[in-house]
């Protein structure tokens, strides 16, 4: 069983006010620790008049990197509570960088807890997320007589049709995740008699919209 892996392929922006002060978040797909530290260096340079810019960032598959900054904000209240949404959610090979911009209102550690979280949030809610896992592009050439079993196979499995080319026979493209490969082989060869001709095709990452 391959674990899917979310991912944020389109970053964005949310911004949460609590008490007068502005909690602006910035959401980034990144893929190093270099490119990491280059977009912190980004928003600290355009929000250089804010007086906190806290981040957090996890890379890799298994979210072998994680690194996160208060930037001057108690200990624990920004960078960690960051982190949690992140790591709560799933995500992996991302960065947020919270800009505050101080309303002269304290709000203390538990209102700063829940600022920094809801400012992740909304900018989460305002990015495309996608899934990947490792999976095929299965291409199937087959007559008229199985395309209706093959469509009623992908769908009672779950597969999705990326493409079909209809002339005299039907090519149909499927996204198959890697463990339905060969269940989804051994029925399309056995609900359409073997006259369907399969091209696995090489193993890839695939992409989903969630």
């Amino acid at each position: 069983m391959c674990t899917p892996i979310k991912i944020v392929c389109e970053g964005g922006t949310g911004e949460v006010v609590e008490k007068k002060s502005r909690f602006i978040a910035n959401v980034f797909p990144v893929h190093s620790e270099e490119e990491a530290l280059e977009y912190i260096t980004q928003i600290r340079k355009k929000h250089y008049d804010a007086r906190h810019n806290c981040f957090a960032y996890v890379i890799g598959e298994k979210n072998e990197t994680e690194r996160c900054s208060d930037d001057g904000e108690p200990s624990g209240t920004a960078g960690r509570p960051m982190m949690d949404v992140i790591t709560g959610q799933g995500l992996h090979d991302v960065l947020v960088v919270v800009t505050r911009y101080f309303g002269g209102t304290l709000l203390g550690t538990g209102g700063l807890v829940r600022a920094y979280s809801a400012a992740v949030k909304a900018g989460l809610e305002n990015c495309t997320i996608q899934e990947k896992r490792k999976g095929h592009l299965m291409i199937l050439k087959t007559d008229y007589n199985g395309l209706g079993k093959i469509q009623y196979i992908a769908a009672n499995m779950e597969i999705e049709e990326k493409d079909s080319v209809y002339g005299e026979g039907v090519e149909l493209t499927y996204i198959v995740p890697v463990e339905k490969v060969e269940a989804f082989e051994r029925e399309i060869t056995e609900k359409t008699g073997g006259r369907t001709e399969i091209d696995r095709g090489e193993e890839t990452w695939i992409y989903w919209n969630i």
